[in-house]
């Protein structure tokens, strides 16, 4: 059976509400949740981008039961891999043990702030590679001292480590990102249902992992609503990683999706209250292998009508996957 996760999607939500939101999700019966690690929203019309640590860290006190991820952090710009795998370990020991630690190397949108310039992509897998192995190190024990291409670790230690460290996830787009998944990571994340990403990475050692995706929907009892909200707000999502990585900032998200229609939204995403778009939409990640689905509700004022409407209806018909 597929499990159903909930997202927490800070880009369209404050961070009290996010908090609610996920004690929601775990009454209504979510499997796990996952939380969006950003600077910037996409879109000026989403409005929102808390901090995703402390909203973890209030969530896995307000949660008893559900587990919580990173969708995705980046360990390379923004923060040091050091900072990361503490900040993990601490959410590990807060949550008791629900936490896993999702990783990806980044989009320029969110990195750009700290001024470092933004990277070919082969040069963000190589410091991909470097943080993970710092944060691996870290959460073994002791003192660790590093000195790489990328990164420098000065005799660091982390004085407070669950008894079993986060599992660490690896988002994954293409080929290269597979292989590096393959190698590294305990979990692979992925954003399209497609089989030959899974396949890649079960090629490079991550044959019998975990493997979770995620799918925005738009819920409205009226579609012609739940499209408007989709088109408003989600209409960037169909630019593809390769192009959404590169964007700086809200402003050339708007530009590339100024083209993008409203029925061109709803195509690729199911909107509405026909629960069978929503099933079959899942269906698609569950027939690419994936044991995992993340959901995610477009449109931060629909969230608690989402949640309602997911324990009477979604979640028992996508029990049934």
């Amino acid at each position: 059976m597929v499990k159903i996760g909930y997202t927490m999607m800070t880009e369209q939500r404050g961070p009290r509400e996010l908090v609610e939101d996920a004690v929601r999700a775990e009454r209504a019966g979510f499997d796990f949740s996952v939380t969006s690690d950003h600077y910037f929203p996409w879109l000026d019309s989403q409005g929102h981008s808390p901090y995703a640590w402390s909203v973890l860290g209030a969530a896995a006190q307000a949660t008893t039961r559900i587990p919580l991820m990173t969708y995705v952090t980046c360990p390379t710009f923004r923060y040091h891999p050091a900072v990361v795998a503490q900040k993990a370990a601490t959410v590990q020991l807060l949550s008791g043990g629900r936490f896993r630690l999702g990783l990806g190397s980044g989009e320029n949108l969110n990195e750009h702030v700290v001024g470092r310039g933004w990277p070919a992509a082969a040069v963000r897998h190589e410091m991909l590679v470097e943080a993970v192995e710092i944060i691996r190190a870290l959460f073994r024990g002791g003192y660790v001292s590093y000195h790489g291409r990328h990164f420098d670790v000065d005799s660091a230690r982390l004085w407070d480590l669950p008894d079993t460290p986060p599992p660490i996830g690896l988002a994954v787009s293409g080929p290269r990102s597979c292989e590096l998944a393959g190698r590294l990571a305990d979990v692979v994340i992925a954003v399209e249902p497609k089989a030959e990403l899974l396949g890649a990475f079960a090629r490079h050692g991550g044959a019998g992992k975990p493997a979770v995706g995620q799918l925005p929907v738009s819920y409205d009892p009226d579609r012609a609503t739940a499209v408007a909200r989709a088109h408003e707000q989600f209409r960037w999502f169909g630019g593809g990683w390769r192009v959404n990585a590169e964007l700086p900032g809200t402003a050339g998200f708007a530009g590339a999706s100024r083209f993008v229609r409203a029925e061109d939204v709803a195509e690729a995403i199911p909107c509405g209250d026909e629960v069978e778009d929503f099933v079959d939409a899942v269906r698609a990640f569950a027939d690419a292998g994936f044991g995992e689905v993340a959901l995610v509700q477009i449109g931060g004022e629909s969230q608690p009508a989402f949640l309602d409407w997911s324990q009477e209806v979604l979640l028992p018909a996508l029990r049934r996957l």
